[in-house]
């Protein structure tokens, strides 16, 4: 069965078992760790101060704004260096796109890497990787979304299999060290 996380717990103990981002938060608030960052920053920043005692020295982002001070957005404007998803930027999507526009990883990821592009494009760009989720196409599930992964893999092995049953699998699977990833053996608990 999975430990309990606290300061007592051997790093590399900690390294083999799956964690709730809100776990390691919690952890680090209350070891008065740095409790910002993405899932793989915590788990890194955790991992060092169960190691060494210490708290691994924060990296300091550049701080870019990419909201330059208009209030709107416009179709013809260009996408800055330094995008950020937030409320302005979803309010926008929402008035050109519609109510259901949802920011997705595919999306995001477009988004930052299309500086320059109008926001035109990115409003066309968000409906083609809508188009091409609705005929089937699967997009990459980054690393840190791995209980994504497992229920994109259980499904694809077991396309009968209900969905209790796939989370009682991944309840399973977590509790245990070592992958995350869907096995075959994982209904046979």
């Amino acid at each position: 069965m999975r430990p309990l996380l606290d300061k007592n717990l051997k790093a590399d103990i900690f390294n083999a078992y799956y964690w709730l981002k809100e776990e390691l938060a919690t952890f680090c608030r209350e070891n008065k760790l740095p409790c910002t960052g993405n899932k793989k920053d915590l788990t890194k920043r955790i991992s060092t101060y169960l190691e060494t005692g210490q708290a691994a020295p924060e990296a300091v982002k550049p701080s870019i704004n990419a909201y330059n001070g208009k209030e709107e957005i416009s179709l013809q404007e260009i996408i800055p260096k330094g995008y950020k998803n937030d409320e302005r930027h979803r309010a926008f999507f929402k008035t050109e796109i519609g109510e259901h526009f949802k920011f997705n990883v595919s999306f995001m990821n477009w988004m930052k890497q299309n500086a320059g592009q109008t926001y035109q494009k990115a409003v066309q760009e968000w409906l083609q990787i809508e188009q091409d989720k609705k005929a089937g196409k699967k997009y990459e599930i980054s690393p840190q979304f791995e209980y994504n992964q497992y229920t994109r893999d259980f499904f694809a092995s077991n396309p009968s299999e209900s969905k209790e049953h796939m989370i009682k699998c991944w309840r399973y699977k977590k509790s245990l060290p070592g992958t995350n990833k869907y096995e075959e053996s994982d209904l046979e608990f």
